[in-house]
């Protein structure tokens, strides 16, 4: 007579709170953790820039544009301080030396960057803007030239000779964030003429100043997020140019530069609708993520997960689905969410006999549809409320 197999339990000898850690920050592959008095500085500009948008919406209104473009440039601008345009070695390089060609690049991009940024501050301190009607060369050659050149090559720096530690901030990537800045200063300046010449009469050094926020823009989005976005957005804008040869219903008769970027920075492009949701929702919406992060509610849903279902059959499989969708509503992304809460229950679903495919299946799928799930659903509802026009309230009725 066979004896019964003792049933597994995933929870024996498992600590009190099994859930401990799981709030912590995910580090990034290409993410600097810069010690000291950096790493203090740059914490108080994300703290800055967080009580901008709480300011701008509750006590001080700004006009729509200049409030657009402070959220894109400040964003630009920690961006590129906090996110190498490389991934990190598992070791941090300690070594100072630098190449001929990295200085070169460099000192060339600074130098261009350098002129634009002072040409700009200049004319605005003495109100010398680029009216509408103004000569086509006005600033060109001491804003848009060395502002592109700049830019271009502070970008090829950082892809040649990227930082090899997260402790050090690549001064490449700092030319890139006084880029953005240069950019951010030009087009807020220059807001109320943008509006009536922007697409019918615009200034040469109005794209070039586009130009250059678009490849910032691009820039910092595939460090972010990866080249799929970056594609998808490089095939539109060649279709901007391309129509005159396109067959069929793609053909047009095509755009100048000039028409095109000046036209693309402003609210029917870059400064639509989409960053009038990040710029309003989806910054308070990770702010309200942050505070309940740091004030460890992550740990109470994955305990609360665990009790509710841990001990049922398949119950590692139930505790991921659980868990992942109460922690998906608060940090809003399903890669965080995989690391947090799978880092916990894939070992569990495969101790109980589950399949390593099936176990990161489980998760990854109970991550995604946790960002969706009502009654914050993430980012995506509000995202679906501004370009849509329904109010938030009927797209959780409809989700529900």
């Amino acid at each position: 007579m066979t004896q019964p197999q003792e049933q597994i339990d995933p929870l024996k000898n498992a600590p009190e709170n099994i859930a401990e850690g799981v709030d912590r920050e995910i580090i990034m592959s290409n993410q600097r953790v810069p010690p000291g008095t950096l790493g203090w500085l740059l914490a108080l500009g994300c703290i800055l820039y967080t009580a901008f948008h709480i300011g701008a919406m509750n006590v001080y209104p700004l006009e729509t544009w200049v409030y657009r473009l402070s959220h894109v440039t400040g964003g630009l601008i920690l961006g590129f301080l906090l996110y190498s345009a490389t991934v990190f070695p598992e070791t941090n390089d300690d070594s100072e030396g630098r190449s001929l060609p990295e200085m070169v690049l460099v000192g060339l991009a600074l130098l261009g960057v350098g002129v634009a940024f002072v040409q700009i501050v200049w004319a605005v301190a003495t109100g010398d803007l680029i009216a509408t009607g103004a000569p086509a060369d006005q600033m060109k050659y001491t804003f848009g030239w060395p502002l592109i050149a700049g830019t271009s090559l502070a970008l090829l720096a950082s892809w040649l000779f990227p930082g090899r530690n997260r402790t050090r901030i690549a001064l490449s990537d700092v030319i890139l964030a006084l880029a953005a800045l240069t950019v951010g200063i030009y087009i807020v300046a220059h807001a109320g003429f943008l509006r009536n010449r922007a697409g019918v009469f615009p200034h040469v050094n109005d794209m070039y100043a586009a130009i250059a926020g678009i490849i910032l823009i691009l820039e910092l989005t595939r460090r972010l997020a990866g080249l799929a976005l970056v594609v998808i957005v490089a095939v539109f804008i060649a279709y901007g140019f391309l129509g005159p040869w396109l067959p069929g219903f793609l053909n047009h008769r095509g755009y100048s530069p000039e028409r095109f970027f000046a036209r693309i920075y402003t609210d029917i492009g870059v400064l639509g609708p989409t960053t009038a949701v990040s710029s309003t929702y989806i910054i308070l919406f990770i702010t309200f993520a942050a505070f309940l992060q740091a004030s460890r509610v992550g740990e109470y849903f994955i305990n609360f997960a665990f009790a509710a279902a841990g001990g049922a059959r398949g119950g590692p499989a139930k505790v991921a689905i659980f868990g992942s969708g109460l922690m998906g509503m608060i940090n809003g992304t399903s890669a965080g969410n995989v690391v947090s809460t799978g880092s916990l229950t894939i070992p569990l679903m495969k101790k109980v006999g589950y399949r390593p495919q099936t176990a990161a299946s489980v998760e990854a799928a109970a991550s995604s549809g946790g960002q969706i799930l009502p009654p914050i659903m993430g980012a995506g509802a509000f995202i679906m409320a501004e370009i849509t026009g329904i109010q938030y309230r009927e797209i959780v009725i409809a989700a529900v």
